[in-house]
């Protein structure tokens, strides 16, 4: 989807002719796929790692030690620090990879301002704190203009990026410019990227898909089969067009891979976190015990939550939305709403 800016560009021409100075915060899976694929790329990078013992780990034997321990890190090129606000202070583009329910606590910690920074969020969810998706928690909280916020997204697992299996990256920004200065940082053989200016269209579609692949796992747990999934995924695809319709304007297609892509590979593959924690709700874990036995963070949780509160506002009809909220968050029970759902559904 590749357009013109959707407001007059602010960012000097200087910043996008330079050499960017990186940072990656996080050290997850997905913060240690996007080290991997930069560092390859022969770029230096500022990597903010919260616990001193595994950046002591990775510093020393070239590997994450409880993410994506099978990846080598060209640490020759990285300078890993605890220290969040050291890592900051030298880069120029933030690129985010902390689940969404620790962002909050984390960036707490900051002594500065960033609004100067350029930001760009590899996470899929929304921020529990203000129920906001990250590019507007960044507008609004620390008032970074929207033109220097973009996301990183699509049909993408950690695991498979670490595994250099190929795989297919969206990057928006409302400045296609800084949004190709990023995606050329992350090309390789086996990434191919696309941009876009559709940043809070493409970002709540990767919040939306979690919720679903939620309501996947949960189905599939209950003994519904791939004839029924397909259903469900056909269903969940024009929810989420319906509600991005409503909640944000513009021309889209949303059956590029950063929408319909990402939604398939998140409701369908053994990866898929969210799928795993419906999965478990569907066999009757409570959502606290299913919290508790998964290491991961399952976005889904809290992006139901906030998908309900927005939709107060624009009616949309979203039963699948509806549907998990009523499991997750009132205590419904999961087998008696999806009988009720699949009536729903065509």
């Amino acid at each position: 989807m590749k357009s013109t800016p959707l407001t007059k560009p602010n960012i000097p021409h200087l910043i996008l002719k330079k050499r960017l100075k990186i940072a990656v915060l996080g050290g997850g899976s997905w913060a240690t796929a996007l080290v991997k694929v930069l560092t390859e790329n022969k770029r230096n990078v500022g990597w903010y790692v919260r616990n001193p013992i595994n950046a002591n780990f990775i510093i020393k034997y070239h590997h994450n030690p409880n993410y994506l321990s099978a990846a080598t890190l060209k640490t020759k090129r990285l300078k890993i620090s605890s220290d969040l606000n050291e890592v900051v202070t030298k880069a120029d583009l933030l690129i985010l990879a902390i689940p969404s329910a620790f962002l909050s606590i984390e960036l707490d910690q900051l002594n500065q301002p960033i609004d100067n920074k350029i930001i760009f969020s590899a996470i899929k969810g929304v921020v529990p704190e203000s129920m906001l998706i990250v590019g507007e928690h960044f507008n609004k909280r620390f008032n970074v203009p929207m033109e220097k916020i973009g996301v990183i997204l699509g049909p993408s697992h950690a695991e498979e990026v670490a595994m250099e299996r190929l795989s297919y990256l969206t990057v928006a920004c409302m400045d296609t410019r800084l949004a190709k200065a990023v995606a050329s940082m992350l090309e390789t053989k086996y990434i191919l990227t696309t941009i876009s200016n559709d940043i809070l269209g493409t970002e709540y579609a990767s919040m939306l898909k979690n919720i679903y692949a939620i309501a996947s796992g949960i189905a599939h747990a209950l003994g519904y089969g791939d004839n029924f999934q397909s259903v469900l995924m056909s269903n969940a695809i024009r929810e989420m067009k319906r509600f991005i319709k409503d909640v944000y304007k513009m021309k889209r297609n949303i059956n590029n891979s950063a929408y319909l892509g990402d939604l398939l590979v998140t409701g369908y593959s053994v990866f898929s976190r969210n799928r795993s924690f419906g999965s478990m709700i569907g066999k009757g874990y409570s959502v606290k015990a299913a919290q508790m036995e998964m290491r991961m963070i399952a976005e889904g949780y809290y992006a139901t939550q906030s998908a309900r509160l927005i939709n107060q506002k624009y009616q949309t009809r979203v039963p699948i939305i509806d549907s998990i909220f009523s499991i997750l968050y009132e205590g419904k029970n999961p087998e008696r709403v999806i009988k009720k759902l699949i009536k729903k559904l065509d």
